[in-house]
């Protein structure tokens, strides 16, 4: 599934509430460093039917401006205007502008949305990014295992990529952050991939207690997936993690 559009929704977000959607990325192409084996978005190979180009700051604004002021006039507001889209948002050249931009539509429609942004947290080393993410009301960074052979099997990341550094460039960031898991189940390519285990686990919460972010959240598959052999983790095992992280002392969601 790819967004169409700039802007798309408001749609009911079952981690965020109503959701007003920014996609800075191709309308038609997937434009990611990860290649997620859950991704709503499908393969990164077959979802490249055009050249990669971002979308201009103007005209996200000018689109953004638009909804808002729509749904103001319709007395509808969102809850959350959230950054997520056809890949990794925070590439965008100008995304700290853009944040800008959207915080300053923010404050004249919706005063009382929240600004939300999805990310992988891999372009915490360019300083813009990091200043735009502190900007915001709701920074979420992913971080699907702490072991770098299963992350590399759930998020087939481009480039280098290791647990280590991202978790460096977390620890930089500070504790301002919500931390975002992804439990699941499968086999990909005759990998058997399963970031549920108790040594996964421990070596997660070991992380999370390292990191110290504002609150974490913990979900499981919910659309289809371009894996087609992926398990859902169940509700009631999602609850029995984050009553870990709970008791840590740290807030947890289970979604």
């Amino acid at each position: 599934m790819l967004f169409t559009d700039i802007i798309y929704g408001p749609v009911h977000s079952r981690r965020l509430g109503i959701s007003l959607g920014v996609n800075l990325l191709p309308l038609h192409s997937k434009l990611c460093n990860f290649d997620c084996i859950y991704c709503e978005c499908g393969w990164n190979a077959d979802n490249r039917t055009e050249k990669p180009s971002f979308h201009k700051r103007e005209d996200i604004r000018t689109a953004l401006e638009s909804a808002l002021s729509k749904m103001q006039v319709e007395g509808q507001l969102p809850d959350v205007i959230t950054f997520a889209g056809n890949g990794e948002p925070t590439i965008h050249p100008e995304f700290e502008a853009i944040i800008d931009d959207t915080i300053a539509l923010r404050d004249k429609f919706a005063p009382s949305a929240k600004v939300s942004v999805l990310s992988n947290a891999t372009q915490l080393h360019r300083e813009g990014v990091v200043r735009a993410l502190h900007k915001v009301d709701n920074p979420i960074l992913k971080l699907d295992s702490a072991i770098d052979t299963t992350a590399h099997l759930i998020n087939k990341p481009c480039g280098n990529y290791s647990v280590e550094h991202i978790i460096e460039q977390l620890s930089a960031f500070g504790k301002e952050f919500v931390l975002q898991t992804m439990f699941l189940r499968g086999e990909h390519n005759g990998d058997h991939i399963d970031n549920t285990t108790e040594s996964e686990i421990m070596a997660w919460l070991a992380v999370v207690e390292h990191l110290r972010p504002r609150s974490v959240m913990v979900y499981s598959i919910d659309r289809a997936t371009p894996c087609k052999t992926l398990q859902k983790v169940g509700r009631e095992e999602l609850d029995k993690i984050a009553e870990q992280v709970r008791a840590l002392g740290i807030e947890c969601s289970a979604v």
